[in-house]
């Protein structure tokens, strides 16, 4: 089901769900302080170094042996976060196996993809800046300058991918203009 929250939200693909101001200043201000002490390393992708830092907890996915470990334990300053998160989809919090912390520099982009497919549901929230987050059908038949979903990411909005927006759709973020932080969560298949 989606969800449409104002007027002007695009018509998103079937389990694309979009969630504006899901978090207060003050609890954004909390996780960035909490980020701010974490210590984020180069994101590595198939021997390259992407312009982004990541830290990774709970399972970790390995793009070069496409496998998934366990990586330390989420913290449980996070817990809160993943309970409020759970509760909206009416599932147990447990179930989200995976916190990604990343660090995006001015200037930086995500190419379209899918996530791993181990994960199964995916959770995305936006700290400090908007970023420019884009949809577009994963068949290359169906994919023109028409089928491309393109809405403002607000900061401390949170993202739902599930269903066919996970496995139907790829999504890829533009060039973002301030430092953006985000905090994604995922289920496993």
């Amino acid at each position: 089901m989606q969800t449409q929250l104002f007027s002007n939200e695009p018509n998103f693909p079937q389990g694309f769900q979009y969630f504006n101001d899901f978090i207060t200043v003050k609890e954004e201000n909390d996780l960035l302080d909490f980020i701010s002490k974490t210590p984020l390393h180069t994101f590595l992708f198939q021997g390259y170094e992407a312009k982004r830092r990541v830290e990774s907890f709970g399972y970790d996915y390995n793009f070069d042996k496409r496998t998934i470990s366990k990586s330390r334990p989420i913290p449980s300053f996070f817990h809160p976060l993943i309970d409020r998160v759970a509760n909206l989809l009416q599932f147990d919090a447990q179930d989200f196996v995976e916190l990604l912390i990343t660090e995006y520099p001015l200037g930086s982009v995500i190419n379209w993809h899918r996530d791993a497919p181990p994960f199964k549901l995916i959770a995305g929230l936006s700290l400090q800046s908007d970023c420019k987050f884009r949809l577009r059908p994963y068949d290359k038949a169906e994919q023109d300058r028409h089928s491309i979903i393109s809405f403002t990411a607000a900061q401390r909005s949170l993202y739902i991918m599930e269903g066919a927006s996970r496995s139907e759709w790829e999504h890829s973020i533009a060039p973002v203009k301030k430092v953006r932080y985000s905090i994604t969560l995922r289920t496993l298949n």
